[in-house]
């Protein structure tokens, strides 16, 4: 059994559906099975709750996939090596549109109806009618710069020729993009559940498409963890990943993440009904207030896929999040160690843990028998 250094700890999360497996290890007991006695803090922003790891307010947290990469790159911020040794989840984005997008889209095309996923070209005739008539630019919104949402609006968009010149991309925290959608302040965002069915419930947006529609399995959420934490307490590091890869294994079969929409919905977790939550944990998109859901069986992926363990912190993955930062432009003027993903991506810590749980399963298996 691993002996942590630290018990006590403070994860720091966003409220979104894939956020379930640190609500899940703390509800179904995972992180005290391993001698862990973990407090979940909500944060509010990406960038918020960047700062407080940095600062060590947070012991440990989950983390969009770029964001440790980026931290320890000191883009947007000073540099701090933040690490990961666990992959929590793939996909589980979506692009929303306004209610008025939605219908404008419907009038420039000529269209009683789209077809889903949305091709982007049809953005390309409301574009130019606003640029004609002198009319705001279209406004859309991800959840931090250096996010896979950020990426995958752009490659969508991309895919039909619109660039960053034909329209505003803004940040807004996850948990504001509904009220932002209902408002009028944005036209459409790339966020995470529960917040797209939210809005389709309500009957103020169009889910479009999933990420899985743009990207299929990459790489969503990480634990993230600061590379000092680590070198300092590597058996609490071990711990925390045993508990939360014991959790996404947890969440592999479909119906517990019924009895997970219902812990994530508690008003310290997502604050939001289970009728939201729960869709795209079982493989639903909901598109809109008129419309059928969409079947998309990996919308939420935490364990598993046909080619194998999603959580292992490959040096691929962070590879491959550098060529989306380096498409991007925001590399640019930065300085980029060779082995910077190596630095950041661990690998060997995921190995060293998935021999802890193996001993765990013989010594159980031991007692029982």
């Amino acid at each position: 059994m691993i002996e942590p250094e630290k018990t006590d700890l403070t994860l720091g999360f966003i409220p979104l559906t894939d956020s379930a497996p640190l609500i899940v290890a703390k509800e179904m007991g995972f992180f005290s099975q391993w001698g862990l006695n973990v407090k979940l803090q909500k944060q509010n922003s990406w960038a918020t709750l960047r700062d407080k790891l940095h600062a060590g307010l947070l012991d440990a947290s989950q983390m969009l996939a770029p964001m440790p990469l980026a931290s320890s790159l000191g883009m947007g911020c000073a540099k701090v090596n933040v690490i990961t040794p666990l992959v929590l989840s793939l996909n589980g984005n979506a692009i929303t549109l306004s209610e008025k997008l939605h219908q404008e889209i419907l009038k420039e095309n000529q269209l009683a109806h789209v077809t889903l996923p949305l091709a982007a070209y049809l953005l390309q005739k409301v574009i130019s009618v606003r640029k004609k008539q002198n009319r705001p630019k279209l406004k859309f919104a991800t959840v931090f710069p250096y996010s896979c949402h950020f990426y995958q609006l752009k490659d969508w968009l991309a895919s039909a020729g619109i660039t960053e010149a034909d329209l505003d991309i803004v940040v807004v925290p996850p948990v504001n993009m509904v009220a932002f959608l209902e408002s009028g302040e944005i036209d459409g965002c790339c966020v995470g559940g529960p917040w797209n069915a939210k809005a389709v419930r309500a009957g103020i947006g169009l889910t479009a498409l999933t990420s899985f529609d743009i990207w299929q399995d990459s790489p969503e959420k990480v634990l993230g963890v600061l590379g000092s934490f680590q070198k300092t307490k590597p058996n609490t590091v071990l711990a925390l990943t045993a508990a939360l890869k014991q959790a996404c294994n947890w969440l592999e079969n479909i119906p517990n993440r019924f009895e997970a929409a219902r812990l994530l919905s508690a008003d310290q977790y997502l604050d939001a009904t289970v009728e939201v939550i729960a869709p795209s944990l079982i493989g639903s998109c909901l598109t809109h207030i008129t419309m059928p859901p969409r079947a998309i069986p990996s919308y939420n992926q935490f364990s598993k896929t046909n080619n194998g363990s999603i959580n292992v912190p490959e040096y691929i993955r962070g590879e491959w999040l550098m060529s989306q930062m380096r498409s991007a432009g925001q590399l640019k003027n930065i300085e980029v160690p060779n082995d910077i993903v190596r630095q950041v991506f661990r690998p060997d810590i995921y190995q060293q843990m998935r021999l802890k749980l193996e001993d765990q399963a013989v010594q159980f298996f031991r007692r029982s028998g």
